[in-house]
């Protein structure tokens, strides 16, 4: 049987051990404060990690842990987990690596259509530690001998994160900025990504993303809908501007379509929720 360590244990990996309950034998997950350590799911071994240090009890269960899901973001001085725990998991029995990152290293390319060949343009200093991220961890992966999947992610939703969520609660905007699109993906077909990912040992990098870059007001308009409300009036993109933070500014900036051809040819992924569209007719469907 598998042990899995999830550094730290986010919203993928909680929806990855939900729906597979009996995958790994054994389950350790790592968070920043004790607040979210408490929040863990039962019957997962919690650890704190703060990307300083590493506590013996963490270094052992490192030792012995044969996945690894690493979603904790690189600092100024790179990752956080190779940083403290390299030479524990280049030394321990490790024999895969996912790593999760973002679609946001492909930069802006005007609306159009990007892939896995496509130069990154990060545009940022903080997208540029991400590049640097994936390379460390694929310089990691070749001296093990290991497979590293690198996972760029689109904008995620799922349950308990999603447009029809925004609206119920009164947050919901209709940024409009002509031109702009986004890609998104479910929850549920990252939780299977990873799963074929690590059942096909893929090494590369892999967007994980669905069928349908669309606007940004697009899916807070059909969530509407869904829920029998009047969508909310469109806010001009310079008007909403003016209090977002530089990091969603960094966001805004960057208008592509990723392609996810090697997603569904190469790795055989099926898409539970292939537009945006499935997925939040699926959410209210189950009163998520």
């Amino acid at each position: 049987m598998t042990t899995l360590a999830a550094l730290g244990f986010g919203y993928c990996v909680r929806h990855l051990v939900a729906r597979e309950p009996t995958a790994f034998s054994r389950v350790v997950g790592t968070a920043r404060t004790a607040e979210r350590l408490a929040d863990l799911p039962a019957g997962v071994l919690p650890f704190l990690f703060d990307g300083e240090s590493l506590s013996t009890l963490l270094a052992e269960a490192l030792a012995a842990t044969d996945l690894i899901i690493a979603s904790a973001p690189p600092d100024v001085q790179g990752d956080p987990i190779l940083r403290c725990a390299g030479k524990v998991l280049e030394a321990g029995r490790l024999s895969q690596v996912v790593y999760l990152t973002t679609l946001g290293v492909y930069g802006d390319h005007g609306g159009g259509w990007v892939d896995e060949t496509t130069p990154p343009r990060a545009g940022s200093p903080r997208l540029e530690r991400r590049l640097g991220a994936e390379q460390e961890w694929f310089a990691f992966g070749q001296r093990r001998g290991i497979p590293v999947s690198v996972l760029r992610l689109a904008g995620i939703y799922g349950p308990g994160r999603n447009a029809l969520d925004q609206l119920r609660a009164g947050q919901a905007r209709r940024i409009d900025k002509p031109g702009q699109v986004f890609n998104r993906i479910h929850v549920e077909d990252i939780a299977r990504t990873i799963s074929a990912a690590v059942a096909k040992r893929f090494d590369g990098i892999l967007n994980v993303t669905d069928d349908l870059p669309a606007p940004p007001g697009d899916p807070i308009a059909y969530a509407a809908g869904l829920l029998g409300l009047p969508a909310p009036a469109a806010i001009p993109f310079d008007e909403a501007a003016r209090d977002m933070s530089p990091m969603a500014l960094t966001f805004w900036a960057a208008n592509k379509r990723v392609a996810n051809h090697r997603l569904k040819d190469e790795l055989g992924v099926s898409l539970a929720y292939p537009t945006y569209r499935d997925g939040l007719t699926a959410l209210h469907g189950a009163g998520a």
